[in-house]
């Protein structure tokens, strides 16, 4: 059914990407992330992030929010979603969310949250995630990739580099 609440959420939710496009239009630098952590290191993570996100906004010259909610919770630890919000300089947008983007995605890294959830890696966050998984796994990403899909015409770069690229 698509009335009611639950059409109202599926609706935003569908809308949502397309909304941060309209807003990087506008100059907003906006990124949200979902990561994964246990509950000992959930408040450290999330005071490291926004703390990361705010030190970012002010080198930049930019003012921003940082919202923090949980998408699951399982009994080792939540999946937390975060929501980064900035007025950007014109044309320099791009620019300043990857200055933003590299500076929480480290912050995942050193408090050994996952680069990301349930909603895969994408290229936004293929940088971190080459430094997340281990050496074996990568390699076994790529025997897969070669095996099922040889043309590399399935999301190519996405989680291994394409054939043309490997050494």
């Amino acid at each position: 059914d698509r009335a009611g609440a639950a059409g109202t959420w599926r609706s935003s939710f569908i809308r949502m990407p397309y909304q941060r496009d309209a807003l990087a239009r506008s100059s907003m630098i906006v990124e949200t992330f979902e990561t994964s952590c246990t509950w000992d290191k959930v408040e450290d993570l999330r005071d490291a992030v926004t703390a990361a996100a705010m030190a970012a906004f002010e080198e930049l010259g930019v003012t921003g929010v940082v919202s923090c909610r949980f998408t699951h919770v399982y009994p080792d630890g939540p999946a937390p979603y975060f929501g980064i919000y900035a007025g950007g300089t014109w044309g320099r947008t791009v620019e300043q969310w990857d200055q933003v983007k590299a500076a929480v995605s480290q912050v995942l890294l050193e408090h050994r949250a996952t680069i990301t959830h349930h909603h895969s890696v994408g290229r936004d966050h293929r940088p971190w995630y080459d430094r997340q998984r281990s050496e074996p796994f990568g390699k076994a990403l790529q025997a897969t990739k070669s095996t099922l899909d040889p043309a590399g015409v399935l999301n190519p770069g996405v989680l291994v580099d394409p054939l043309s690229r490997r050494g």
